[in-house]
């Protein structure tokens, strides 16, 4: 696994120990890219550093993002970690080494992957896990099943520290910003062909978005995939 390709994402994270114990979770694990949907001036320098210890310069090099989307944008998969399930959680969340293999196959490709993950109070909102396009879930005791932010992180980037003996080449996979074209594109051919009547174009875009992503894909792929629902959606016009 390329864990130089992984990126933990933090969604307004509210205690700065946590952040800098966040960094030592990443050195642990040999990963280096930390983003930040916040702004720096918000965190404590110095808690921050007294819990990472050595591994401050992660917070130093740390970036800092105004929404998921924006520090999303760039990655081939949003991993998103939660531990409430229903409707607006994806249906099936996945533990953490189930994750890892598709991780994997991502990075070794040479895509980037994001460990996105929320609040410490509240965790991802919908809207923030609807932006990710995979669940995952660290099981624990039902009784308290809320674990501490930088030790799910530690957890995380265990599991994947771990997956190191799959191996994938030949193609970069696209980034979430080009897969949603490809999104769009069948979006917009279901629509001209009557697919849609009133509602389910938002669902169904979710649902393609998640699917593509997991999937990998090359630029020639995501092209073939354009030309296929193009193609029907031009010989439906034709009556044929």
């Amino acid at each position: 696994m390329e864990l130089g390709k992984v990126a933990v994402v933090l969604v307004h994270p509210e205690e700065s120990r946590n952040i800098g114990a966040v960094c030592r979770a990443l050195a642990n694990s040999g990963m280096t890219d930390l983003r930040i949907v916040g702004n720096r001036p918000d965190y404590d320098d110095e808690k921050v550093r007294i819990l990472a210890i050595h591994a401050a310069p992660l917070w130093e090099r740390a970036r800092f993002f105004e929404s998921l989307d924006v520090a999303t944008a760039d990655c081939t998969l949003a991993v998103g970690t939660t531990r409430r399930r229903g409707k607006n959680r994806k249906g099936k969340l996945l533990f953490p080494e189930e994750c890892a293999p598709l991780v994997n196959a991502s990075t070794a490709h040479g895509g980037t992957v994001a460990l996105v993950f929320g609040n410490e109070r509240t965790g991802l909102t919908d809207q923030e896990f609807n932006v990710c396009t995979l669940g995952v879930t660290i099981p624990a005791a039902e009784q308290f099943a809320s674990l501490n932010l930088s030790h799910a992180v530690q957890i995380m980037c265990y599991t994947l520290f771990r997956e190191t003996t799959r191996g994938y080449g030949g193609y970069t996979p696209l980034p979430l910003s080009r897969i949603d074209l490809t999104v769009s594109c069948i979006a917009d051919n279901l629509q001209k062909i009557g697919f849609f009547s009133v509602t389910g174009r938002t669902a169904m875009e979710r649902f393609w978005r998640s699917l593509l992503s997991r999937a990998a894909l090359s630029d020639s792929e995501a092209r073939y995939i354009e030309k296929i629902f193009t193609k029907i959606a031009g010989l439906a016009s034709k009556g044929t």
